[in-house]
């Protein structure tokens, strides 16, 4: 049987690479791994990388295939317990709304707001998914 450990990057596509970079560089604190002008930002989040793109730049790409998107996405990013309250301070702290709470089963929490895109970000207690 094929096996998959996780997803090892998330993808969105972004009007402006600036503001993605001062959201979640600046403001979250994901180290920034990768920069070109006009084409990408790309950040590490834990063992996992974040790929933020210019869609007209990679819609006609020819050193690999091409891809684009666009709307409003949502992903999540999973946190330990000891550390959703945490971020969820810090969110508030930058006075980026919260647009939801939701307690999950077996008492499991996230919360949502919005990247510069509009993009659904969510932070994620372990275990929601088990």
């Amino acid at each position: 049987m094929l096996r998959v450990n996780h997803i090892k990057e998330t993808c969105l596509y972004v009007q402006n690479l600036e503001a993605s970079k001062q959201f979640y560089h600046d403001k979250l604190g994901f180290p920034l791994i990768g920069l070109v002008e006009h084409r990408h930002v790309f950040f590490r989040v834990g063992s996992t990388v974040l790929l933020c793109f210019i869609a007209e730049s990679t819609k006609n790409d020819e050193r690999l295939p091409p891809h684009f998107g666009y709307g409003k996405l949502h992903f999540a990013f999973e946190v330990p317990t000891d550390q959703y309250k945490v971020w969820k301070n810090k969110i508030t702290s930058l006075k980026i709304p919260i647009e939801q709470e939701v307690t999950w089963q077996p008492n499991r929490k996230s919360f949502y707001f919005r990247d510069p895109d509009n993009h659904c970000v969510e932070i994620v207690m372990p275990g929601i998914w088990e």
